[in-house]
């Protein structure tokens, strides 16, 4: 039963990651491969119909969090309150971005949303990457799961390495959609991006691999249970798929290259993480584990037959909209 909730916690985080993460991505590069308003109109019109409901899935995650593991959650805001707080208003200003561009005649204030956008994108992708950073090295945890650290601490180096790797990942993310789904000099641009930010992707994601290893090292699970090494064999094999795809020109297969990478990642850092949920640093016996802190049979059956109904949900209007809404962005198209 631990394992399912933690399974379902993992999932509800990954689809986030992975569904939202294309559209930050977008952001984080939207300055650099638009260079007019045509332009950046057209990546904007690119994610328009999907961010909002992608973001949704933040939301749910912390209601499965909330609902599977009230202790964590509260450890959780014990220490990361402030990053919760800033990253609330980042997603703030990024929708504000996105929704009022358009309805401003003014270049003035479409360049201030161009840069808001852009902006409130990259920090938001370093954000949450810092903050899964501090959950893989541990955080200082009292005997009372409260958070007894400092904001300071919240930036330490393994951290902030997460926090770059995620920026970059998900860049090459945002990078790949444009390439996908945008026509014109943008997706020119994208490509190039790619070329640049792919072995960037790679070197990095190798030396933040060596220093898991020496902050949390995943050999015992590995060990006990030899089938999850699919997870971090499956992203070696994404990353290496898109630089592959990258050189062959195929647009298509780089985004779902990079999709299948940042899976792999995200469940590596599950594997790595279980049991614990929030370890403690450095005193290991104050960090919140599945097995100790169990959820009731009750919120796991209600969280299952909700998760599984939004599924099918989800997916039905996913594939109805992408189907809908099939084909390019033209550069010379205004976001609506």
């Amino acid at each position: 039963m631990t394992v399912l909730a933690f399974a379902v916690l993992t999932v509800m985080l990954g689809a986030y990651v992975l569904l939202d993460g294309y559209d930050l991505g977008v952001g984080a590069i939207h300055l650099f491969v638009a260079r007019d308003d045509s332009e950046r109109a057209a990546t904007m019109a690119s994610i328009g119909p999907f961010w909002n409901g992608n973001e949704v899935w933040l939301i749910a995650a912390g209601g499965t969090l909330f609902a599977l593991f009230p202790q964590v959650y509260a450890s959780s805001f014990s220490g990361f309150y402030l990053p919760f707080m800033v990253l609330l208003w980042l997603l703030m200003f990024r929708g504000i971005a996105l929704e009022l561009r358009s309805h401003f005649p003014s270049d003035l204030w479409r360049g201030f949303f161009d840069v808001t956008f852009a902006i409130a994108s990259a920090l938001l992708i370093l954000l949450l990457g810092v903050a899964l950073g501090n959950v893989l090295h541990g955080v200082p945890l009292d005997a009372a799961h409260y958070f007894v650290g400092t904001f300071a601490y919240l930036l330490n180096p393994y951290a902030v390495g997460v926090g770059v790797l995620a920026v970059v990942a998900l860049a090459q993310h945002g990078a790949a959609w444009v390439v996908m789904k945008v026509d014109g000099p943008p997706a020119d641009r994208s490509m190039t991006a790619l070329r640049v930010l792919s072995p960037f992707v790679l070197v990095l994601a190798g030396v933040m691999t060596l220093a898991t290893f020496q902050v949390r090292s995943p050999w015992p699970n590995l060990l006990a249970v030899p089938w999850i090494a699919i997870a971090p064999i499956g992203s070696i094999l994404g990353l290496v798929g898109v630089l592959f795809f990258v050189v062959q020109g195929r647009r298509r297969s780089i985004f779902g290259a990079s999709t299948v990478f940042l899976a792999g990642m995200l469940a590596s850092a599950a594997v790595t993480l279980f049991p614990y949920l929030l370890p403690g640093y450095p005193s290991p016996q104050n960090g919140l584990s599945v097995d100790r802190y169990p959820p009731s049979p009750a919120a796991l059956a209600t969280i299952l037959t909700v998760v599984i109904l939004g599924l099918v949900i989800v997916a039905v209007y996913r594939t109805y909209a992408v189907r809908s809404l099939a084909g390019n962005a033209p550069a010379a198209n205004r976001a609506p």
